[in-house]
């Protein structure tokens, strides 16, 4: 499913980006239409089947969509394939009229390349210059699709979105959400005593005839402000600064306040005792002083009773800060006002009182049921436009109106559309269309896929312009092959394994690719296939083969796409983007095991096509592939050389040798080709290999240098890039 769904993702335009506008945004949920095209192949589901839900799966679910099957789901992700064209409708800046005719017109050239086979888009403007498509034609097939892409009733792409959560999952969030609401209206609460409080201690800073016009100005609404308030909290920052974000601010000024009137407090009892013992031993007689001060060097259970007597008579001489409020009451009074004023700065924390409640919404929000939606193409019910033949295809010049149609050349019987049942909640045009374009007796539906289901075994199609039938495309080489094929298609249940099973059992693609003097004199291009044609592995093909002889390939099924980054000198790489305070890349996080998952499950942004795949004619869609190029240039030797995806795969290679083959050289260098080349090596090759490795590891002093050097020859070799 993954190899052979990677071929129709490109006729569908798949993409994880929006394209259009250069902000080429991310489509999030995109990636669940590639899910259901890599299931559906895995299925052999009938192809049939796969292009009325493709088309039409919405009008198969019953509205509204909620509590859906995963039968209903998957025929919603299936019309994702209606979502793939480039879509600015999202962005700001641009003509929102011209964006979505834009769309609807890719939408198009997507359905009629990659199912009929045909070249509409130029009928858009004027009559089909070769082909017999008349501009009418070209509006009778957009009126197909207009119920669902209504450009006067436009949808943006996020309110497109069909939400997969049931009513149980709606109703546990909307329990939930209340109690976010009820934690929020106590944390607001707090906040605002918080707010009050820090107000009433910045006020006791100003002198008193200012704190009440301070209090009302900064009560007042702002807009509500007079001149004279917002000039006079302009000269008291300290007050109009309070704010729910700053309050942090002023907890730190309440430590640092405490800790000074801490300070003082020290300060100040030293000073009391020290006055209060001076004054005492002042009063006493010069051998009671003497006495006392001999006694208070004496430990209290080693004192005469005469010594005790005499300090229980004069208890000031020798007060401590400890005894201070039998001595002096009312300075002790005083010291404990001022600690527990610092106290209550201190422990007036309103960042961390306030955090609670931030803690507390976050476990509430951590029990709600993640939503996921679909994205999908679906129809608003009762409103369906009408559609008109633009005037040289300018949306503001409508002029002929038009009724949905199939392409008049190939209509044959009219297509059945019923839009006044009651029991059609939509249009059902597009679903009159699917079954119209599987019916069996489409001049070119079975013919188009059975065409690129060939092109993808011998490198060409029979007809070699996969997305173009018309006049300008080319004549089939072998037309009674095509059309045995697509009835033999066709009358085994559209089945694509039945159809590729036939394929690979014939002489044809059995055949050597060996070139004779004979074929090379009859039929130099290969055009009647004499031979097995050789073809270069595609770019997600040669990726998949690195990953999986190093051993890091992971076959893990379905899932978000990897991210691409750009890194520092420009390549597009794996990585989630990661830019400092100037937006230039920096270094990521690890993304472990996903690095090494199947190509077909990286990202596709459209404006950042990962590097070692673009340099191997990965397409970008715009809107679509029909047909990938097979280019022989300059930068694919260059990127199997140089790049840190080849060099890095290489040394993995080299431990995978190590570990699987042990320390001899002769069983790493079998192993090599086998994993390689697909064969043993060759006595020259044996040899050859066993002197380079003596010359590489006397060169670079390493013996597993001297083998990843190795592995990286093998991987650029024809042999490992070419399928013979």
């Amino acid at each position: 499913g993954e190899r052979w769904g990677r071929h129709w993702l490109d006729v569908a335009g798949y993409a994880d980006s929006e394209g259009y506008a250069e902000e080429d945004r991310i489509r999030p949920d995109a990636y669940r239409y590639r899910d259901y095209v890599i299931s559906s192949i895995n299925r052999d589901k009938p192809w049939d089947q796969f292009i009325r839900e493709q088309l039409a799966g919405d009008e198969m679910v019953a509205l509204p969509y909620s509590n859906l099957s995963e039968d209903e789901i998957e025929k919603l992700t299936a019309t994702g394939f209606l979502r793939m064209a480039p879509d600015g409708t999202a962005s700001g800046g641009i003509d929102q009229n011209l964006a979505r005719n834009q769309t609807i017109a890719d939408t198009i050239d997507i359905v009629s390349t990659s199912l009929l086979g045909m070249t509409v888009a130029c009928a858009q403007c004027h009559n089909h210059r070769y082909d017999p498509i008349s501009q009418v034609d070209y509006y009778q097939m957009r009126a197909i699709f207009e119920p669902a892409l209504d450009w006067k009733r436009w949808r943006n792409p996020t309110a497109r979105r069909v939400s997969l959560a049931t009513d149980e999952q709606r109703e546990l969030r909307k329990r939930l959400e209340a109690d976010v609401a009820a934690v929020e209206v106590e944390k607001n609460v707090k906040t605002q005593f918080f707010i009050d409080l820090t107000l009433e201690e910045e006020l006791e800073k100003v002198d008193e005839p200012l704190r009440e016009p301070l209090r009302n100005a900064y009560r007042t609404d702002t807009s509500k402000r007079t001149k004279e308030q917002t000039e006079l909290l302009s000269a008291h920052p300290s007050v109009q600064n309070i704010s729910a974000g700053s309050l942090y601010l002023y907890d730190n000024k309440r430590v640092a306040q405490a800790a000074k009137i801490d300070a003082a407090c020290l300060e100040k009892a030293k000073r009391i005792v020290a006055e209060i013992r001076a004054k005492a031993l002042d009063a006493l007689s010069e051998v009671d002083r003497k006495a006392i001060i001999d006694a208070e060097k004496i430990a209290a259970a080693d004192r005469t009773p005469e010594q005790v007597r005499l300090l229980d008579e004069h208890p000031a001489a020798l007060v401590t800060e400890s005894t201070l409020a039998h001595v002096a009451p009312d300075a002790a009074k005083e010291l404990e006002t001022d600690r527990q004023t610092a106290k209550r700065l201190r422990e007036t924390k309103s960042v961390e009182s306030l955090k609670e409640f931030t803690d507390r919404i976050a476990v509430i929000r951590s029990k709600m049921p993640a939503e996921d939606f679909v994205r999908a193409l679906t129809e608003l019910p009762g409103q369906i436009p009408e559609t008109f033949v633009f005037y040289r295809g300018d949306h503001e010049q409508p002029k002929q109106k038009v009724a949905p149609r199939e392409l008049a050349i190939l209509e044959g019987a009219a297509i059945a559309i019923d839009e006044n049942s009651d029991s059609v909640l939509t249009s059902g045009r597009r679903l009159a269309y699917a079954n119209h374009l599987t019916d069996g007796n489409h001049p070119l539906v079975a013919r188009v896929i059975v065409n690129r289901i060939w092109s993808h075994h011998f490198g060409q199609g029979i007809v070699a312009s996969l997305g173009d039938f018309g006049v300008l495309g080319d004549k089939p080489t072998h037309p009674e092959l095509l059309d045995w094929l697509s009835c033999e298609f066709v009358e085994n249940g559209w089945s694509l394994k039945h159809l590729n099973r036939l394929i690979v059992s014939s002489r044809t693609y059995q055949q050597s690719s060996s070139r004779t003097p004979e074929l090379n004199q009859v039929d130099p291009d290969n055009l009647l296939l004499g031979r097995y044609p050789i073809r270069r592995l595609e770019s997600e093909a040669y990726r998949d083969a690195v990953l999986a002889v190093s051993g890091q390939l992971n076959r893990a099924i379905h899932g978000a796409p990897v991210p691409v980054k750009e890194d520092e000198v420009g390549q597009i790489v794996l990585g989630a983007e990661n830019l400092d305070g100037e937006r230039k890349p920096v270094e990521g996080g690890d993304l472990g095991e996903q690095a090494g998952r199947r190509s077909v499950y990286v990202q596709v942004r459209r404006s950042r096509p990962l590097s070692v795949l673009e340099a191997f004619d990965r397409p970008v869609m715009t809107p679509n592939c029909t047909k990938r190029n097979a280019s022989n240039v300059a930068p694919q030797p260059l990127m199997m050389m140089n790049s840190d995806f080849a060099i890095g795969h290489s040394k993995k290679l080299a431990d995978r040798l190590r570990i699987q083959a042990g320390d001899d050289p002769a069983e790493q260098i079998a192993l090599l080709w086998t994993l390689t080349q697909g064969q043993s090596p060759s006595a020259d090759e044996r040899r050859s290999a066993m002197e380079y490795l003596d010359a590489q590891a006397e060169l670079l002093k390493s013996g597993q240098d001297a083998l990843a050097t190795l592995c990286h020859a093998l991987l650029s070799t024809n042999r490992f890039l070419y399928v013979e």
